[in-house]
């Protein structure tokens, strides 16, 4: 950090990161517990076992479901924000701010994707399930290709390749391992397939979590004043995003 002040915002990607993936190993230690799945480092099913470890099948049963849902929701939420102070973040810096967007939208139908995931247990409702499914991987491993381009376009802090060389890296692991996931699925290696999918996640909250370079350089502000005739439009007075100088104190 150079011993620079840095925002109490970089925090939240780390959060977001720890609280999931905590939340989500904890779902998978009760379901092997009581015996929903069998452990990820097992050689073969077990007797009396019934599933492959995949997340969706050790989060659909009580009391793991229940715990899978509240850790979803919270991932939901506060990649939602992140992806909102993101684009807060980057919109005075791009020119064209189609990219910019473009980002802001993939993360928030990423975010709709994990509640689907999260309410929709896989035995109650597979189809919508399945469809919070292709939303969180799909738009997710977009987010993680279009915010790694943004990176090194925008260059914060000289910290571009810094910070997007291992973004790009962790985009194209990202991107591998949903290929290889749908391929094993397809051929029914589903031990392989559930092992893969922990690795992808497990990516996934580690791209999320590098969002803390750059939020530490920033804080963030919701401005709320009286109604006057001459007011700013919603978009400019709702948030201000604005960087901490180097000769601060």
């Amino acid at each position: 950090m150079d011993g620079k002040k840095c925002s109490v915002w970089m925090f939240l990607p780390l959060v977001f990161t720890l609280f999931t993936s905590a939340g989500l190993w904890i779902v998978y230690f009760i379901a092997v517990e009581d015996d929903k799945i069998f452990p990820l480092n097992s050689a073969e099913r077990k007797p009396g076992v019934k599933h492959a470890p995949y997340i969706s099948i050790a989060g659909d049963q009580p009391p793991a479901s229940c715990v899978f849902s509240q850790v979803m929701n919270m991932a939901a939420f506060l990649a939602l924000v992140v992806a909102v102070l993101r684009f807060i973040q980057l919109k005075p810096k791009v020119l064209n701010p189609w990219l910019n967007i473009s980002g802001l939208v993939a993360l928030c139908l990423s975010s709709f994707g994990m509640t689907l995931l999260g309410n929709f247990q896989l035995t109650n409702d597979e189809e919508i399930h399945n469809v919070g499914t292709s939303l969180t991987f799909g738009f997710g491993t977009l987010t993680c290709w279009i915010q790694a381009a943004l990176t090194l376009k925008v260059n914060i802090k000289n910290e571009g390749r810094k910070v997007g060389i291992p973004r790009v890296i962790l985009s194209a692991l990202i991107t591998f391992c949903v290929v290889l996931y749908f391929i094993l699925m397809a051929q029914s290696i589903h031990m392989y397939a559930a092992r893969v999918q922990w690795g992808l996640v497990m990516c996934f909250l580690s791209y999320f979590g590098t969002f803390a370079v750059e939020f530490r350089h920033y804080r963030y502000e919701i401005v709320c004043s009286e109604y006057q005739e001459n007011f700013l439009s919603f978009s400019e007075s709702l948030s201000e995003a604005s960087e901490y100088q180097t000769d601060q104190v």
